[in-house]
């Protein structure tokens, strides 16, 4: 198709006009140009249908031309709901309208319009909820009459990181207002970031008509971005979003696939203003636009918007709109002024002198679609008799573009979230500002300054106030003030028949508001939750204001009393690669890091550290395992503990400080005795676990889970700001290492390497204590038995840790001990039944669910979620961790396998899943851990797993541990 709406240059700033650029929409070839838009390219082909609407499946087409409405979504091959004024075109891009049935341009569920009636505000709320279940049945119909787009579950993710910036001023908004403010503070010498959503800088003045000549602004432009591009104290970033402010000025700034977390000392929000749209029937037909669409699609993009074009306009701006229409050859037979008379006459005289007719005191009271209702092809103009109120009669003016300006909303998102308060006067139609914090800041036409020279000095002002909080010198710079009205006071005129759009996004009408106020939703917010309101893509940037005053009329309130939503973080769309990104999270190595390389070990995350999973190849991994575990079983094997969390309990108080942490009694732990000890929160759910040793009367060392010890300290040392009890906490988890030496031989190699301690049963038997030294090296033994053999953990300050390692391995050396890695001391304890806090439970896992009955006091009067588990226990239970096995031959299930009521039912009820699995040569079967229903929990019984494709597998329920149920390995002699 050829490229029949283009304007000469130098318009297009976008575009680069030589550069043809093919894509498909709906199946039909267009060409458009690099720097195109979607929406952009289409319309340069006379093309404005682009989407459906979401719950009438009206036509829709551009309304803003800057992403801020939902009108243009579309889907991409790998994404949905992507909005087409934003996303550029690239060659052999192929792009589907969205949310119709049949084709974009004859949906069979456009008749849907009809029975609006049938379908009032929150319809499905009041329809749908009897008889009991109903709501299951209609909920997939609706869902796809009103889906929006489908996903790509064979997309393949692309690379997404993250980078940090810090900077002494954070400018949000490179319009004149962010320009100017960005070049004060940078002069002053201040360490500048300049972010801004739109490819190129200068936000309004690349687009609006600031004077009656239209040339200001681009000579504006191209000084205040040669000056700030050329700035040594100024980094910039286009195509960028704030999506969020958070305390202390932290940023997340997302540009394509990176997110910035910026940190600034001082932020300048310069984000300009949504201008609004006026509500009247059929404002949603594709032509009808915003002044500011209208202007962007002609100065960025160079576009001729229409042939023939309407201005409806609440304040000058419509007259600056309708000269630059008249300029670049769209007709203007009329400016429709809902006000009684305009604040610049000569402004009025200009544009009558075009041979534009203007129309005092009156409004647009319908649009007119054509025949095929895609196009917009008239408007009826009525006058205006009182507020809201229009006379009987009026004209109609053929047109195939309508320029709307109700006026402008400050756009206050990331304001609210650092606390801010939006005010209205309802006197005077204006907005403000209110309870920033300290070091936030804000310039522009979102300071309701309007008038461009006022802009700049607001953008300096905010400067000025960001250098003197920083300690730089600068000149204070005129204090900017502003008189311009920019805003209609009341736009809506409610129509009989309806489709009078309030939220494009939702197809929310005027009554749909006031209907919500007389069902007793009389709060704002209670409003957005019933009708939907502003709930949408575009979150509220035109429908929040109509809304407030809606709702104020109803109510017999102002807008002030109203307010608008709260307005939370992200500010647009934030998908969650960006979220996840690439990890920056540094790593811990243990001090036998190097050997484990050396033996060859696959080394795993665990946590913050990296561990050993086994010693071999990869492709052997199963055998492996099995061979490290027999080895363990047999004969003696080492594996290096030293990511364990260790904490240091000192101080008179400090077995009563214990007591209260930890589940079980401690006050009379004796001395040279471990313990087992289990923690949970304040709702009775188990979060973590550990051994507490006790070493004195008022000294505790205790072990926790690797990923868990910094919540616990956290924990330890929140709870005793409240209790304040004499002792000190400290975590040593760093400061010491470990390795468990188990199997049947060894205390075989204990002996030779610890001459001053006694490994005899009767000396150091199963659960003690012990202090000694090896090679002179100061050492903590603790024996214990996770693995479910004679096992020691050899506790010593990391400095000494590879060299006690060595010791270690060259005592072995007879007796044939090699390393095993965690993946084969996690089948160890699942053969003797021990749970790993965190991979066997879950948030809402509590002692009852886990068996852990016996290792709660109940004697004693406190500890942490005592009450909790009380209660918790006491209802009827739904779930338990059982035991299972399956044949060597079974197909094994994996962790995270979901378990079933039945295996002959269709779609049957999940009643848990599967938290451990592992084959095991020991038990000679497939074993595992898994939540069941309360009634699966029998032991002999059976219970359905649904593994990979679909396939159910019977698993036995069997008595835990596995292996060794006495636990007669632990005094082998």
């Amino acid at each position: 198709m050829s490229l029949n709406n283009r304007l000469a240059a130098p318009l297009g700033l976008y575009i680069q006009r030589e550069k043809k650029v093919t894509f498909t929409f709906e199946g039909q070839e267009y060409q458009g140009v690099e720097g195109d838009t979607i929406a952009s390219a289409l319309i340069a082909n006379n093309q404005w249908l682009i989407s459906r609407s979401f719950k009438y499946h009206r036509p829709r087409g551009p309304l803003t031309m800057a992403g801020q409405d939902a009108n243009t979504l579309v889907q991409l091959k790998s994404e949905p709901n992507v909005l087409a004024d934003k996303q550029q075109i690239f060659r052999d891009m192929d792009v589907q309208g969205q949310n119709y049935n049949g084709s974009l341009e004859n949906d069979k569920d456009a008749k849907l319009g009809l029975a609006g009636r049938f379908m009032p505000v929150g319809f499905y709320y009041r329809a749908f909820y009897k008889p009991t279940g109903i709501w299951d049945k209609w909920e997939p119909f609706i869902r796809k009459k009103a889906g929006l787009g489908f996903a790509d579950l064979t997309f393949k993710p692309v690379y997404h990181d993250k980078a940090y910036l810090f900077h002494d001023v954070a400018v949000i908004g490179a319009g004149p207002a962010g320009l100017a403010a960005a070049l004060k503070a940078a002069d002053a010498g201040a360490s500048v970031l300049l972010v801004d959503e739109n490819p190129i800088l200068g936000g309004a003045l690349t687009y609006h008509r600031f004077d009656i000549e239209g040339v200001r602004a681009q000579a504006l432009r191209e000084d205040l971005i040669i000056k700030a591009l050329n700035h040594s104290n100024i980094q910039i970033l286009t195509n960028a979003t704030c999506n969020g402010w958070f305390t202390d000025n932290y940023l997340p700034v997302i540009q394509g696939t990176r997110m910035f977390k910026v940190r600034a000392k001082q932020c300048i929000v310069a984000s300009g203003a949504f201008e609004q749209h006026v509500v009247f029937r059929n404002n949603d037909v594709p032509g009808v636009v915003m002044s500011s669409a209208a202007m962007r699609l002609m100065s960025q993009y160079a576009i001729k918007p229409g042939n023939k074009a309407v201005v409806l306009t609440g304040n000058d701006d419509g007259y600056l709109c309708a000269l630059e229409l008249i300029k670049n050859g769209v007709e203007v037979p009329l400016i429709v002024d809902m006000r009684i008379e305009t604040a610049d006459s000569v402004l009025h005289s200009a544009v009558v002198d075009k041979g534009i007719k203007v129309l005092f005191n009156s409004t647009v009271y319908e649009a007119l679609p054509s025949s095929d209702k895609k196009r917009l092809s008239a408007v009826q103009v009525h006058s205006i008799t009182g507020k809201g109120q229009v006379s009987a009669g009026g004209i109609t003016i053929p047109c195939d573009l309508l320029c709307m300006s109700a006026g402008y909303m400050p756009v206050y998102q990331l304001l609210c979230q650092a606390g801010a308060k939006l005010n209205y006067d309802d006197d005077s139609a204006r907005f403000s500002l209110t309870n920033l914090p300290k070091n936030l800041h804000i310039a522009g036409s979102v300071n309701g300054i309007h008038e461009l020279d006022s802009v700049i000095n607001d953008g300096e002002q905010a400067a000025y106030k960001s250098l003197m909080l920083l300690g730089l010198s600068s000149n204070e710079p005129q204090v900017a003030s502003c008189v311009k009205q920019t805003n209609f006071p009341w736009p809506i005129f409610k129509h009989p028949k309806g489709k009078d759009f309030v939220d494009f996004d939702e197809d929310l009408q005027s009554k749909d508001i006031v209907n919500a106020t007389r069902l007793g939703y009389r709060d704002v917010q209670l409003v957005k939750r019933f009708s939907t309101v502003g709930m949408g893509p575009s979150q509220g940037r035109h429908s929040a204001l109509p809304t407030a005053r809606l709702v104020a009329d109803a109510t017999n309130r102002t807008v002030t009393e109203t307010g608008v939503t709260t307005a939370r973080p992200p500010f647009v769309p934030e998908k969650l690669a960006n979220i996840a990104g690439r990890i920056f999270s540094p790593h811990k190595l243990t001090p036998m890091h190097q050997r484990h390389l050396e033996l060859d070990a696959h080394m795993i995350a665990a946590g913050i550290w990296r561990r050993p999973a086994y010693y071999g190849d990869p492709i052997n991994r199963d055998n492996l395992i099995q061979e490290e575990a027999k080895m363990v079983r047999n004969t003696v094997g080492i594996i290096d503990v030293s990511t364990l969390g260790g904490l240091e309990i000192r101080g008179p108080d400090a077995a009563e400080f214990v007591n209260r942490i930890y589940t079980f009694g401690f006050l009379k732990q004796p001395i040279g005795k471990t313990r087992y000890a289990v923690l949970t929160n304040e709702q009775g759910v188990v979060v973590d676990d550990g051994v507490s040793c006790r070493i004195s009367e008022d000294h505790f060392y205790i072990t926790a889970t690797t990923s868990g010890v910094d919540a616990v300290y956290r924990e330890m040392t929140k709870w005793n700001a409240q209790w304040r009890l004499s002792v000190d906490i400290a975590n040593v988890t760093s400061a010491f290492c470990a390795v468990n030496v188990a199997g049947p031989l060894a205390r075989k190699v204990l002996t030779k390497v610890c001459s001053d301690v006694d490994f005899s049963n009767e000396s150091f038997p199963y659960l003690a204590y012990r202090e000694g030294t090896i090679e002179g090296v100061p050492v903590r033994l603790l024996r214990v038995g996770f693995v479910g053999e004679l096992g020691y953990e050899i506790h010593m300050p990391s400095l000494f840790g590879e060299g006690i390692w060595d010791l270690l391995m060259e005592a072995g050396e007879e007796f044939n001990m090699k390393p095993f890695g965690v993946e084969t001391q996690r089948l160890l304890r699942l053969e003797k039944g021990h749970v790993i806090v965190s991979q066997d439970t879950d948030g809402m896992s509590h002692p009852g669910e886990l068996s852990l009955n016996w290792a709660i006091n109940r004697k004693k009067p406190f500890f942490i979620g005592s009450r909790s588990v009380d209660i918790v226990m006491a209802r009827k239970q739904t779930r338990k961790l059982v035991g299972f096995k399956l044949s060597a031959e079974s197909n094994r299930p994996k962790e995270g396998h979901i378990v079933l009521a039945s295996s002959s039912q269709i779609d049957c009820a999940i009643t848990g899943n599967v938290t451990s699995s592992e084959y095991s040569s020991t038990i000679g079967a497939n074993i595992g851990m898994a939540f069941v229903g309360i009634d699966q929990q029998d032991i002999g019984s059976t219970f359905p797993i649904r593994i990979d494709n679909g396939e159910i597998v019977m698993a036995e329920v069997v008595k835990l541990p596995f292996y060794d149920p006495t636990n007669a390995r632990q005094e082998i002699q």
